[in-house]
């Protein structure tokens, strides 16, 4: 069997046991309702996932440093140990002390997706990224899916309660862990490990086995390269451009997707339709359905309308992120949110890949880094000023999606100017 294709199966397995994580539809549910943990709802708004969005950001400036030091490989083992004890501390904890403990292992669990994502580029030729990269993606869809499925099913059911869940996220935690110690070492990384020509004493380069070249490391070299990948890519006017949009976009997503259960909490507070796991099955399909599309349209047709369709999806966002705090109706917030997801997979897939046409292959990684780490960042200034408990606003989760909404509304409305402008200067 070819390298490539045993690696691309050990990672594909690996992402998608990391994925199976039937738990996390209910974790609100999980954490809030009395009975395996004393926390309110409003511990978890103001105190509890804050801290986690700090924790997030804080250890993925370290970990997107630290990743290519170390080859990738072990961080990826680190990350799939992280999750054996989060979830153990919340099957067998129940102090509030301890879940912010779970909190930090949450934000590196998470901020190692990083070493995931970028060992396929240090261990994958360079003709079969595309190929890998779908092949990886699919099986964390899959993953995902799959694990939102179970869930309703072992919940509506009765077949499990909502902590029991608990145990097979735990379970999965312990395979991938498995796995992950198949993954091949990475010799040469993209940055901090490189093979250098050997030069003869007259200058002249020698040729040298394979088995005698060894990757050295050179932190002057990788911080030249690092600073050169960087200028020349964000020097690029479309580069720029789409990677505002990339992270400003993506920040409000995230914070979509925190705070959602808590928003379903407040819609619905009995809890007559329970349904939290079919909904997040039903973003995964259609989310990678709408990817799937976006990455079969032509750039050429993209680049056309580029500055058009961001609106327009900024627009869309704004509206069903609206909808879905005006209704008192669940079944209607689920939906919107749904369509949420459906539109940011679509347009974020067209924007990666155009984004990427522009990119040399070594600075990809770089530059999916730095744009998730400007999403973190926003994300993390928006829950400080809304969300915690020293807030200047402290909303409730209604009040939290209405900025939401009125920030994609802003998002849309710069970008529709930006398109103003441009075609006049066409014209």
């Amino acid at each position: 069997m070819k390298e490539w294709i045993s690696i691309s199966l050990i990672l594909c397995t690996f992402g998608f046991f990391r994925e199976m994580r039937p738990n996390e539809p209910f974790v609100v549910e999980f954490l809030s309702n009395g009975v395996w943990r004393n926390v309110t709802s409003e511990q978890l708004n103001r105190e509890i996932y804050p801290f986690g969005t700090y924790s997030y950001l804080i250890q993925l400036c370290v970990v997107f440093m630290v990743t290519d030091i170390l080859r990738y490989k072990p961080i990826i083992i680190a990350s799939a140990c992280v999750g054996i004890v989060m979830w153990a501390l919340l099957l067998w904890t129940k102090t509030l002390a301890w879940l912010y403990v779970v909190q930090i292992c949450y934000g590196f669990f998470m901020a190692s997706e990083v070493a995931y994502y970028t060992y396929i580029y240090a261990k994958v030729p360079k003709e079969k990224y595309q190929r890998v990269t779908g092949y990886t993606r699919a099986s964390l869809l899959t993953g995902r899916f799959l694990a939102g499925v179970l869930a309703q099913i072992l919940v509506s059911f009765s077949l499990m309660n909502v902590r029991e869940l608990n145990y097979i996220s735990f379970g999965t935690q312990i395979i991938s862990f498995g796995v992950s110690l198949m993954l091949p070492a990475v010799g040469v990384s993209l940055y901090m490990w490189k093979i250098e020509d050997v030069e003869s004493k007259d200058g002249r380069e020698v040729e040298v086995s394979s088995k005698d070249i060894k990757p050295k490391f050179s932190w002057d070299r990788a911080s030249k390269l690092l600073w050169s990948h960087f200028i020349v890519s964000y020097s690029n006017r479309t580069v720029l451009i789409y990677s505002i949009w990339w992270a400003l976009s993506t920040a409000g997503y995230l914070q979509i997707i925190s705070y959602v259960q808590l928003l379903w909490q407040e819609i619905d507070p009995d809890q007559e339709n329970f349904y939290n796991g079919g909904v997040e099955a039903s973003l995964t399909l259609f989310g990678a359905l709408s990817a799937s599309l976006g990455g079969h349209i032509l750039q050429d047709s993209f680049q056309k309308y580029d500055i058009l369709l961001l609106t327009v999806c900024s627009f869309l966002q704004g509206g069903l992120t609206l909808v879905s705090i005006w209704t008192s109706n669940i079944w209607i917030a689920y939906i919107m949110y749904v369509l949420v997801g459906i539109v940011y997979n679509f347009i974020i897939t067209l924007v990666t890949a155009f984004v990427a046409k522009f990119l040399s292959d070594d600075s990809f990684a770089l530059i999916f880094g730095i744009n998730t780490l400007v999403a973190l960042a926003v994300q993390t200034l928006s829950t400080i000023i809304f969300v915690t408990e020293t807030a200047s606003f402290k909303l409730t989760p209604k009040e939290q999606f209405f900025v939401f909404s009125i920030y994609f509304f802003i998002l849309g409305a710069v970008y529709m100017i930006a398109g103003i402008v441009k075609f006049f200067k066409k014209k």
